[in-house]
């Protein structure tokens, strides 16, 4: 009897551990396939982008992409478009962000329905905005050159996609007002946890609106701004439909970013290898921007 007993508990115990190994599996299991789906999309094209970056014309290994993009002056000025366009829209598309962010987040009739609305731009996709903006730039006709006259230092018909500084910031602009919406959304919802109390005792301590902004909402929002910082960077340094519907990277490559830089190597020069080799700068210009944006998030975060 008491054999059976032990038999029947060491069955049950048995049970119970393989119930643990699976029980603790079943997470790894869950996740695998998000993990094969991403190594299949993602990490297999950017080793297979890496590897067409070293192939030689012999059909060997070697460095003579790099050694040609690190001679080529276009690359360095493409580079310095791409840095002045995602660092201006970093900061433009934060600043315009935390400022709606800011007004939705005051209590008034219908705040609801605008902040509806405000979803708008982010939802419409990328072509019928870039061909919206087209129209809106043109020379002619377009809404632009009308608001532009009717400032008194502006007396002519500006060609906003024909000058290298205009066709610029007409891209900047389209970009900001694109992609600002989700950023501010983001913000809103940090600004609503920030304790109200906060905000009474810097009151009762005589602070104003500013002081106010300064030394309670900066600091409450601040790990959301850093968080959001990284991925606008990713987000403007990535884009490519924005700029190639709006300007197709001209004029005369004032708007060639890495990313039109990439496609016309590849897809109109059919140079795949200098292609990899742009693409895996590319990469790594986000890689380690990415890496500078955390530890300076954790710097600042470890601060009293």
């Amino acid at each position: 009897m008491q054999a059976a007993t032990a038999m029947i508990g060491g069955e049950g115990d048995v049970r119970v551990r393989r119930g643990v190994l699976a029980g603790k599996a079943l997470p790894y299991l869950l996740v695998l396939p998000v993990l094969v789906l991403e190594a299949v999309l993602i990490l297999y094209p950017i080793v297979r982008g890496a590897l067409f970056s070293l192939e030689g014309p012999a059909g060997g290994l070697d460095l003579d992409n790099y050694r040609f993009m690190l001679a080529d002056p276009d690359f360095w000025r493409m580079l310095g478009h791409t840095l002045v366009y995602t660092l201006t829209v970093v900061v433009a598309i934060l600043v315009v962000a935390l400022g709606v962010a800011l007004l939705m987040n005051w209590s008034f009739r219908g705040r609801g329905l605008v902040r509806s609305i405000l979803t708008v731009p982010w939802a419409i996709p990328d072509v019928p905005v870039a061909i919206t903006f087209v129209l809106m730039l043109d020379p002619t006709f377009g809404v632009f050159n009308r608001l532009a006259g009717l400032l008194p230092f502006i007396g002519e018909d500006r060609q906003w996609l024909l000058d290298p500084t205009l066709a610029m910031a007409a891209v900047i602009i389209v970009t900001v007002w694109k992609g600002f919406p989700f950023y501010a959304l983001v913000l809103l919802a940090a600004l609503q946890n920030v304790p109200d109390e906060l905000y009474d005792a810097a009151r009762v301590d005589g602070a104003g609106p500013l002081a106010q902004f300064r030394h309670v909402t900066l600091p409450g929002v601040r790990d959301t701004i850093a968080l959001l910082a990284v991925l606008a960077f990713i987000f403007s340094t990535q884009q490519f439909t924005l700029i190639w519907l709006i300007t197709g990277g001209g004029p005369v490559d004032a708007t060639t970013t890495l990313a039109p830089a990439i496609y016309l190597q590849a897809f109109r020069f059919y140079n795949f290898g200098y292609a990899g080799a742009i693409a895996v700068i590319g990469f790594l210009v986000s890689a380690l921007s990415t890496v500078a944006f955390v530890v300076v998030q954790r710097r600042i975060a470890s601060e009293p």
